[in-house]
């Protein structure tokens, strides 16, 4: 079980970071971008480090705080349900 949750914990890091290096390259481009809801999803699966790095590394969302607000309250979020959880 452990295990299992710790395969769900990094690809979902994993896949935040990658999607924040993508939704860089296309701001680059002047493309089609990745939605903010889509950015956040990660979060609700404890991605929210991979999304701080690829912040951090690619210098991306770092000024837009309506984001931030939106990933803050998203990482509330899912605090929230597990601490719930491990309460049961």
């Amino acid at each position: 079980m452990t295990q299992t949750i710790l395969y769900i914990l990094g690809a979902a890091n994993l896949g935040a970071f990658i999607q924040m290096a993508i939704d860089k390259r296309l701001a680059i481009k002047e493309r089609r971008r990745i939605p903010e809801a889509q950015l956040i999803a990660p979060t609700f699966f404890g991605g929210f480090p991979g999304i701080l790095l690829g912040m951090l590394v690619f210098h991306h969302k770092t000024q837009k705080r309506s984001f931030q607000l939106k990933l803050l309250i998203a990482v509330i979020i899912f605090s929230a349900a597990i601490y719930a959880c491990t309460r049961l």
